[in-house]
């Protein structure tokens, strides 16, 4: 299934809309002190899809963060690949095959492959997980996962991770659209915030580095009113100071705050990566929601994202369901106004390495002690 894998140099990784499988997201993650490594391997593609008569040979690649987890183990982990998506039954076949041929590539001390798959979720395609309102009921119980995931497969080696690093849920917008068409397919309440923020006077500009203090500002302010994890300033000012125009896979990060006479309402980074705008992250003042800058915010998102030749925006990040417990739910709320499609993704899959050590990770990781990959 599998040939000619070997270790590639990053600047080689294919161009891909998938950020975190970039050249340039390999910059940011080692100007933050981590390793990162790129594997090339090729397939054909009758052996990845059903019925398939094309013997033609598909060129991939991965890239891996490698995380030192304490002072003598570590763990690989590939956010949002492989971006090559078998069919259903060869997926797990295919990703069994590949971690084995990824052992001799790894440090020693690594005890797992942890894979942030953005491949469809099996349940997403089948109508008996959608109730009679067309609303998504969620995966099965864990050990239905597994049993699926790993048939086929040689070793039944595969474990559903504790946690989702990555979000598993997100609204993909197809930008195909002109803009007067995007606008009607959205919920009649987003469209009227947007048109309110404009009447308003909320203005959206572009900045670099000279805005990562309002950033900033406005993003500690949110962490605290969600209550969520404070990331440092330096992993943003790493995001918006990467540089990968010389690769095969480079990004263009942009940071768009809307104000209201050059107060800012709300700021957000745009990573445009092939075809694809990405919101990556996000931040608002307590003050002035009336103003409606998130939506302002967003729009302005979409439309430089068409501008750029994008035929897709990527929301990033929604529950998984309307579930008001959820503590996403009100970006499900909002995400979903803009009109988009849902995508359920299989979120984080384990092979284990060590299965020794791997036990102590997972029992580690779920108790939050020592462990946590993140």
């Amino acid at each position: 299934m599998l040939s000619n894998v070997y270790l590639k140099e990053i600047e080689e990784l294919y161009a891909t809309p998938i950020l975190q499988q970039t050249a340039f997201w390999s910059v940011v993650k080692t100007s933050l002190g981590e390793e990162t490594i790129a594997i090339n391997f090729k397939s054909r593609a009758s052996d990845l899809y059903i019925g398939s008569k094309d013997n033609s040979t598909i060129k991939s690649d991965i890239l891996i963060l490698l995380k030192q987890i304490n002072r003598n183990y570590s763990v690989a982990y590939v956010p949002y690949g492989p971006e090559l998506e078998p069919a259903d039954e060869f997926q797990g076949i295919f990703l069994e095959e590949l971690s084995e041929s990824l052992r001799s590539f790894l440090p020693k001390n690594c005890i797992l492959i942890r894979y942030d798959l953005c491949w469809e979720s099996y349940w997403a395609k089948e109508q008996d997980y959608f109730n009679e309102n067309g609303i998504w009921k969620g995966e099965p119980e864990i050990s239905a996962q597994e049993f699926r995931f790993n048939y086929n497969t040689q070793l039944w080696n595969f474990k559903k991770a504790n946690f989702n690093i990555l979000p598993s849920n997100t609204v993909y917008l197809n930008l195909a659209h002109d803009c007067d068409t995007l606008l009607r397919r959205m919920k009649p309440k987003t469209r009227y915030n947007i048109k309110l923020a404009h009447r308003k006077g909320v203005t959206v500009r572009s900045m670099d580095m000279e805005g990562i203090d309002i950033w900033y500002n406005l993003y500690k302010e949110t962490a605290q009113r969600n209550r969520i994890l404070l990331n440092d300033l330096k992993y943003f000012e790493a995001v918006m100071t990467a540089r990968a125009d010389d690769t095969h896979s480079p990004a263009d990060v942009r940071l768009l705050v809307a104000e209201l006479d050059s107060k800012p309402l709300a700021a957000m980074f745009l990573v445009i990566t092939k075809n694809r705008g990405s919101y990556l992250y996000g931040a608002s003042s307590s003050e002035h929601r009336n103003l409606m800058g998130t939506y302002a915010l967003q729009w302005e998102a979409i439309c430089q994202s068409k501008a750029a030749g994008c035929t897709e925006y990527d929301m990033f990040g929604i529950s998984p369901t309307p579930d008001p417990e959820h503590p996403l739910y009100g970006l499900y709320k909002f995400k979903s106004g803009f009109g988009g499609d849902i995508f359920h993704s299989l979120g984080c899959w384990d092979y284990p390495l060590n299965k020794e050590m791997y036990t102590l990770f997972r029992a580690s990781e779920l108790n939050s002690q020592g462990y946590h990959l993140s």
